[in-house]
């Protein structure tokens, strides 16, 4: 059973700002079920899009299965099934032997930033980059689910 173990922090905006970043990825998603609990997500990804099927979140532990979808399916169903959201560009950084996925919102979610880093096993060690502010992995408010439903300027 295919499974996501991830952890995922806040940025510290004046540390980030200050580094060299690579070539962002624009994407768009939406969730036509979400939640705290499960979710199904469509996200285009560049020139790739994909349907996304989650289940809740155990100690940064779920499960995941995720599928390629064409991109002109994923921007129809996002145009017709759902209006929850989210655009952002994400960044991948590569810090000692680790990917971290970095994301800028925009829009309703404009000013948030997260770094996400997906792991192995729940011992996995791995280093923190000093731009990595608070952990916010247990915290359901940072879910892209409910950033969708509850933007981040609305807080």
């Amino acid at each position: 059973m295919p499974q996501e173990i991830e952890h995922k922090y806040l940025i510290r905006k004046d540390f980030w700002y200050a580094i060299r970043k690579p070539e962002g990825k624009m994407i768009r998603q939406g969730y036509l079920a979400g939640g705290s609990e499960n979710t199904i997500r469509v996200r285009i990804a560049g020139p790739e899009a994909f349907l996304t099927i989650k289940g809740p979140s155990v100690n940064a532990v779920r499960q995941e299965y995720e599928y390629p979808i064409p991109v002109r399916d994923a921007n129809e169903i996002l145009d017709l099934f759902t209006q929850k959201i989210i655009e952002k560009i994400r960044y991948r950084i590569n810090f000692e032997g680790k990917t971290w996925e970095v994301d800028e919102f925009f829009g309703a979610n404009d000013g948030l930033i997260l770094a996400e880093i997906e792991l192995r096993s729940l011992d996995e060690t791995y280093e923190k980059p000093a731009w990595l502010g608070e952990e916010v992995t247990h915290d359901p408010r940072y879910y892209n689910s409910y950033l969708a439903e509850h933007p981040f300027s609305s807080w």
